[in-house]
């Protein structure tokens, strides 16, 4: 573990730093020499798709197609520990979860299926045949199929998801609460509705000659550094990169190619963002819309002028709805409103508005920074009121691009792991397999930890993920998932969802996307898409960790015979002996996907077909609408700081560095000068004074919760950082107990992780331990 120290980081995103890390976690894992070699076959045309994040691949040809923290989720995969059931002998249930997730994490692989013994408080191995057989016979005994909840994580394979989908389908539910609910939901919510499609209309190709990318709430040196790539390039060209985020972010500021040979050799490293502007948490719909004031002021002056329009009015009325209302809530919402909860001012914004008005076409990129709060879909929406205004979708080197997360979460939605089916694709389902698919709608992930903690909800079944680490209100998330009769996790590796289970509980263990997968005709190969909607083919090198193991598809299909027997329609072992049979019944219920087998054999995959990009508009209306939205100045933390004589802090949750989602790979924040210790919270200098604390002191973090319930997050270390008055960021999932189960996105659900009211207080044990602390962490500010 490394010293626990906090430092600056004056170095480049990327780089030697990147390098001389992804060689300590290959170490770390005893895979030097195999997990080098493993990352060589990453993005290949004959290889695997990363399991890390979801950004698209340039061309599937180069030697060096992986960045810092896809290395790191191949090193862990492709390790050479395992836990075996040996490590479950040593260790009860209550014992394991003292560990922290990173101990969880570094035991390696699991190797056997395991069912927990409530005598020893112990996982015990249990063979295949019999694991699916007690599974299926409790999915069986349930009063109905709607009291199973059914959750997956965006790593698993569009052939996994087809079939999980297709056995769930025909068991009788639609409870599918996945990953989406927690992250992107709203940008799908947003842009069906307004666009009439929920998904990017970009390509990589348009980063090459985009003359400006906005990018909002998104932290790519971490989350995405393949996507720095494009931005670098992009940088050296001449556009315009146009940073929105509250903490000042390297990945945004400067970045060194790994490879760039002569970059690498002198120490040099590329400007990212031309322009940078810290607004305060929660504020882009504010400074969205102080940018679009900006532009039709401008507009109105050029008409005043008689100069050609600003807006592009042709295309406004050819392909839109809503302009004329839009114009004048836009004209009617002041600009001391606009500055006030932006935390910009309106020079700040008029410059930003300047560069959107001299680009010929704009890109707008979005993290989860803007999908987490309450009026996330307003804000989503207020970013396509901005393409819009000048046409920027539907042509070369502009459009909307959420950048999503795990590699293949829009491959779930694409296959249908959806809550709220259509009939349509309901219908083709009936069509294609014979049996009447349930029309009821199911739960999400928020909705499905209600369901649990009142009882409606008995069986979880996860396939993939962190569920217990991953939601929100920790404390009552662990309540829920314990009331449940059987829980079940599909994994690959020991987590914390494993040690907060129901009365009954087993651990699966699959393949992972590095290992090759051999069924009745052979070696096998699934497929993924990623954020750009480009469907390519991945198939894993490496020997399984342990025999014992199944894949996910397999996994799926032997539960859907075993559960639903001779009463099913579906043939699920023929299906999952030749993954290319699943892909031709893909083929058959989703039109875009016909001749997939063909297609998706070409090196690259092809693209699916995306209405918006060629302006055809698939809502109600069929025209792309503006949408009108007020600043809100009524949020959770507008009514806290009314209510409240003490200073009231928004809270935004963050990953460090060494984390993707809630795997912890390892306890340092390189970027951000954090070393050792992931209890930190980043807070501004002066608000430290204004506190009478100093950095390097311990505090504790009190939710302001509307519902009543006290919510309190212990010992965290203040850190003098660049971030806004009043702004304050810590890492998840430690904080995310501070967020309450009834906060959640408007239209969307998406728990508010990036926008929590809270109190700071000197943490209990100050007294006694803080002046020690401070000085065991060391320096404790960050530049």
């Amino acid at each position: 573990m490394s010293k626990k120290t906090i430092r600056p980081y004056d170095g480049p995103a990327g780089g030697w730093g990147a390098l001389r890390s992804v060689a300590r976690h290959l170490l770390e894992q005893d895979v030097p020499v195999h997990g080098a070699r493993t990352l060589l076959s990453a993005n290949q045309p004959d290889g695997f798709d990363c399991p890390g994040c979801a950004w698209p691949d340039r061309d599937h040809t180069s030697t060096f197609e992986f960045c810092e923290n896809g290395a790191k989720a191949v090193a862990a995969e492709a390790t050479r520990h395992r836990a075996t059931p040996e490590l479950f002998a040593q260790y009860t249930v209550a014992e394991l979860a003292r560990y922290s997730d990173h101990w969880l994490e570094n035991q390696g692989r699991l190797t056997h299926p395991m069912r927990w013994d409530a005598a020893s408080d112990r996982y015990l191995p249990i063979g295949w045949d019999e694991a699916f057989a007690r599974i299926g016979a409790h999915l069986n005994a349930l009063d109905s199929p709607n009291q199973a909840l059914f959750y997956t994580s965006g790593r698993c394979s569009n052939e996994a998801a087809f079939l999980y989908q297709l056995f769930v389908r025909e068991f009788g539910t639609n409870n599918f609460p996945d990953c989406s609910n927690m992250c992107h939901e709203p940008s799908g919510t947003a842009m069906k509705a307004q666009l009439g499609v929920g998904k990017g209309t970009v390509l990589l190709d348009d980063f090459e000659i985009a003359d400006a990318i906005f990018i909002f709430g998104q932290n790519p040196g971490t989350n995405h550094p393949r996507m720095l790539g494009e931005l670098r390039k992009a940088a050296k060209r001449g556009a315009a990169i146009v940073s929105f985020n509250p903490l000042r972010e390297r990945g945004l500021e400067k970045f060194a190619d790994p490879q760039d040979k002569l970059e690498m050799l002198h120490n040099g490293s590329t400007r990212i963002s031309s322009d940078y502007f810290q607004l305060r948490i929660g504020g882009d719909l504010a400074a969205v819309k102080g940018i679009i004031k900006r532009t039709l002021e401008a507009d109105a002056q050029a008409q005043r002028e008689g100069r050609d329009r600003v807006v592009d009015i042709a295309f406004i009325a050819e392909h839109t709805r809503g302009f004329e209302r839009f114009a004048a809530d836009v004209a009617a919402e002041s600009w001391d409103t606009i500055e006030a909860e932006s935390g910009l001012s309106r020079a700040e914004l008029e410059r930003a508005g300047d560069i959107y008005i001299r680009a010929g076409s704009v890109i707008c990129c979005w993290g989860m920074g803007i999908t987490q709060h309450k009026h996330s879909v307003a804000t989503i929406h207020m970013l396509g009121n901005l393409l819009l205004l000048r046409g920027n979708i539907g042509r070369p080197g502009a459009g909307p691009c959420p950048v999503r997360g795990h590699s293949n979460v829009q491959g779930d939605r694409t296959m249908g792991i959806y809550e709220k089916p259509s009939p349509a694709f309901l219908d083709r389902l009936h069509e294609v397999f014979g049996f009447e698919p349930p029309r009821e709608h199911g739960h999400d992930t928020v909705g499905a930890i209600e369901a649990m903690l009142d009882g409606r909800c008995k069986t979880f079944f996860g396939l993939g993920g962190n569920f217990a680490t991953a939601t929100p209100d920790t404390e009552a998330t662990h309540r829920a998932l314990r009331r449940c009769d059987l829980t079940v996790h599909v994994t690959t590796k020991l987590n914390r969802s494993h040690l907060v289970h129901g009365r009954d509980a087993y651990i699966l263990p699959c393949l992972g996307r590095t290992e090759i997968d051999i069924q009745d005709s052979g070696a096998q190969g699934v497929t993924v898409e990623d954020s750009m909607s480009m469907v390519h083919l991945s198939a894993g090198i490496n020997a399984p960790a342990a025999p014992t193991l199944l894949s996910e598809p397999a996994i799926v299909a032997r539960l859907a015979a075993a559960t639903l027997g001779a009463r099913s329609k579906v043939p699920w072992l023929w299906l999952v002996g030749d993954y290319d049979r699943i892909r031709d019944k893909i083929a058959e219920v989703f039109e875009d996907f016909h001749d997939f087998n063909r297609r998706v054999r070409v090196p690259g995959g092809f693209h699916l077909p995306n209405a918006a990009a060629e302006r055809r508009w698939l809502n109600a209306e069929g025209k792309a609408l503006f949408k009108t939205h007020a600043v809100p100045t009524d949020l959770p933390v507008h009514r806290a700081r009314a209510s409240q004589q003490q200073p009231v802090f928004t809270l935004a949750t963050t990953r460090s560095h060494d984390q993707y989602n809630t795997t912890i790979y390892g306890m340092n924040d390189r970027y951000r000068g954090v070393f050792g210790e992931r209890r930190v919270l980043f807070i501004h200098r002066d608000d430290i004074a204004a506190l009478g604390m100093n950095a390097g002191d311990w505090v504790d973090l009190e939710s302001l919760c509307e519902d009543g319930v006290e919510r309190i997050a212990r010992r965290f270390l203040l850190v003098e950082y660049n971030i806004p008055r009043g702004c304050l960021a810590a890492y998840y999932p430690e904080t995310n107990a501070l967020v309450p189960l009834s906060s959640f996105a408007d239209e969307a659900r998406t728990p508010t992780s990036k926008s929590i009211p809270v109190l700071v207080h000197p943490h209990l044990a100050q007294a006694a331990q803080g002046l020690q602390a401070s000085k065991d962490i060391g320096l404790v500010r960050v530049d």
